[in-house]
């Protein structure tokens, strides 16, 4: 549902994407509100190139269309919910540029607008990226809740762009400022991280993972995968859904174990499915697959799968919430074939289960320890 978000520029109608009329999260927090009121009362100039980062649901360029700001995202729903506020707001298409963090940077930035994101990684590979665009005269602002700027946020900052400071927190926000030196000697970027995967994950044991910033896990494999690799079903279906993919280890491994199975990658990151072509690619697979950044399942036929794999996560930013599970539940509901399959992971306390039950009206428990379940659903009809 759209709510309106008031502005030094007036108001605009924002929402999230997809529209859910069970979620209250906000399309926007009281850190676009500070940023937005800051750029008004000090009068920054919103001239020039201007180039928001990580504009979680596009309440930033929205409220700035007028200027032509370009907007650098890593999450498809977040461009998606931008799009539409966009349209809501009257701006024409194309008046505000909606890159990717795939996508080659700006040449050239005259005023840096930055969101902090959950992920340390994604900032570091954002700023380095963006780096040989800012210049001696470029104004950066940051913005991000109290609980999300630390220490290390700071320092990123000041080691890639230059000298950096916060403001006082207002209504448990705060603001970064960061003075950019020319003369600073950058690190290397980092990014893209390729590590091997221990020798107890089934086929994929040993081989080789490829992780752009900001992939869950991306320096080390996670336990809840760790657990699901160890119990994947054998050889059989002929089109799989590795959904909500990240690194792509998954449906690389049921590549490797049968491959005559067409694996299907699916992420709302552009750095997550990036990652998974990568890794599939590294590994030599010879098997067919297709690599989709998107909205879950949306656009994939109905009664076309036979086997879906998931790890749903449970944050949105830093609000727990399990509605994209369940969107994640009965998309795959619609995309399976009779008689296919939905095997899901996660951890106990979340109680899939009931979710599960609820969409298909049945749920098995495959394997369990301690701190996970390993469930399955079968289409019935």
């Amino acid at each position: 549902m759209s709510e309106r978000m008031t502005t030094p520029w007036g108001e605009v109608e924002l929402s999230r994407f997809p529209e859910d009329p069970r979620d209250r999260l906000r399309a926007w927090d009281a850190s676009d509100a500070y940023l937005l009121r800051h750029l008004a009362e000090e009068r920054v100039p919103l001239t020039g190139r201007v180039v928001v980062l990580g504009d979680r649901w596009g309440a930033l360029v929205t409220a700035l269309a007028e200027h032509g700001p370009s907007q650098i995202t890593d999450s498809f729903l977040g461009q998606e919910a931008t799009r539409a506020n966009l349209a809501r707001a009257g701006v024409e298409p194309g008046a505000v540029p909606l890159l990717t963090t795939q996508d080659r940077p700006p040449e050239r930035v005259d005023l840096l607008l930055v969101r902090v994101p959950k992920s340390l990684a994604l900032l570091e590979d954002q700023l380095l990226r963006l780096a040989p665009a800012v210049h001696a005269g470029t104004v950066v602002i940051g913005t991000g809740m109290v609980k999300e700027i630390h220490t290390s946020t700071l320092r990123l900052f000041e080691r890639i762009l230059g000298p950096t400071r916060t403001s006082l927190a207002r209504q448990k926000a705060r603001l970064i400022f960061c003075t950019p030196d020319p003369a600073l000697r950058r690190p290397a970027n980092p990014w893209p991280h390729t590590y091997d995967l221990p020798d107890d994950v089934g086929a994929i044991s040993g081989r080789p993972v490829v992780n752009h910033a900001g992939v869950f896990c991306a320096e080390r494999l996670d336990i809840g995968t760790r657990f699901l690799l160890r119990h994947l079903p054998g050889p059989g279906p002929a089109r799989v859904v590795d959904l909500g993919c990240g690194n792509g280890v998954v449906g690389t491994a049921v590549a490797l174990a049968d491959p005559a199975a067409e694996v299907l990658f699916v992420d709302e990151s552009f750095q997550a499915v990036a990652s998974a072509e990568a890794t599939y690619k590294a590994n030599g697979v010879p098997g067919h697959a297709e690599f989709r950044v998107g909205d879950g399942l949306t656009g994939v036929a109905p009664d076309s799968v036979d086997l879906v794999l998931n790890n749903p996560p449970f944050h949105s930013h830093q609000a727990t919430t399990d509605a994209t599970a369940r969107r994640m539940f009965t998309g795959a509901r619609r995309v399976l074939r009779p008689g296919g399959e939905l095997w899901v992971i996660g951890n106990r306390h979340l109680g899939y289960h009931v979710t599960l039950k609820r969409i298909f009206g049945n749920c098995e428990l495959v394997a369990s320890d301690p701190k996970f379940v390993l469930l399955k659903s079968v289409r019935r009809s």
